[in-house]
C-alpha cells in the first residue's frame, strides 16, 4: 500500500531521472547563454559562445532523441491514483498538454537553431570534431524568419519549464503529496 508521501509508489527509471535532470540544467544554461549572447558586440567571445551555443543545442537534440526513445521503451509510472482523483480536470489537461508541448519544443528549438545557422551560412561542427550537414541552403531572408522561430519557440519552452516547476512547487509545498520523489535523484 503506497504511503501519503508518495514513497512505496512507482518512481521514474533511473536513465529516466538522469535524462531528466541533465536536459533540465542543458536547457536552461543553453537558453541563458542565448540570451546573453544575443546582446553582445560582435567579437572573438561572442564567435566562440555561439559555436558553445550550437554545441549544447545538438547534445540537447541528441538527448532529446534518447530521451524520447527511452520513454518509448520504457513508459513512465502511472500518476498515482490518489493524485490524479484529486487534480482538477483542467490540471490534467494542463500536467499532459505541457509534457507533450515541452516534448516538441525539446525538438523545435534546437532544429529551428540548426535551420538558422544553416540558413545564415554558418556551418555546425560539433564539438570541433564532427561536421554537421546543412539543414537548409544558405538564405537570408528565411534566416530571419527561422531566427524567429527559434526565439519564439525558446521562450516558450522556458515558459512551460517554469509552469511545469510552478507544478511542482505546488504538489511539494501545497498539496504535500510527495509527487516530486517520483523524479528526485538518488531517493
Amino acid at each position: 500500500m503506497s504511503s501519503p508521501t508518495g514513497a512505496n509508489e512507482a518512481r521514474y527509471t533511473t536513465v529516466a531521472i538522469v535524462l531528466h535532470w541533465v536536459l533540465a540544467v542543458a536547457i536552461l544554461t543553453a537558453f541563458a547563454a542565448g540570451v546573453y549572447l544575443d546582446d553582445l558586440p560582435f567579437s572573438p567571445s561572442k564567435l566562440k559562445m555561439i559555436n558553445w551555443h550550437k554545441w549544447a543545442g545538438i547534445t540537447i537534440l541528441a538527448l532529446s532523441v534518447l530521451r524520447l526513445v527511452w520513454r518509448l521503451l520504457n513508459p513512465p509510472p502511472a500518476l498515482p491514483a490518489r493524485i490524479q482523483n484529486a487534480m482538477p480536470r483542467w490540471q490534467q489537461i494542463a500536467h499532459h498538454g505541457t509534457h507533450h508541448l515541452m516534448y516538441l519544443l525539446f525538438f523545435v528549438v534546437p532544429l529551428a537553431g540548426w535551420a538558422y545557422s544553416s540558413a545564415k551560412g554558418y556551418p555546425i561542427v560539433w564539438f570541433g570534431v564532427l561536421p554537421l550537414p546543412d539543414l537548409v541552403a544558405p538564405n537570408k531572408e528565411l534566416a530571419a524568419t527561422i531566427k524567429e522561430v527559434h526565439a519564439v519557440a525558446a521562450f516558450a519552452l522556458i515558459g512551460l519549464v517554469g509552469l511545469h516547476v510552478a507544478a511542482v512547487i505546488k504538489h511539494q509545498v501545497i498539496d504535500k503529496d510527495g509527487l516530486l520523489d517520483r523524479m528526485r535523484p538518488g531517493r
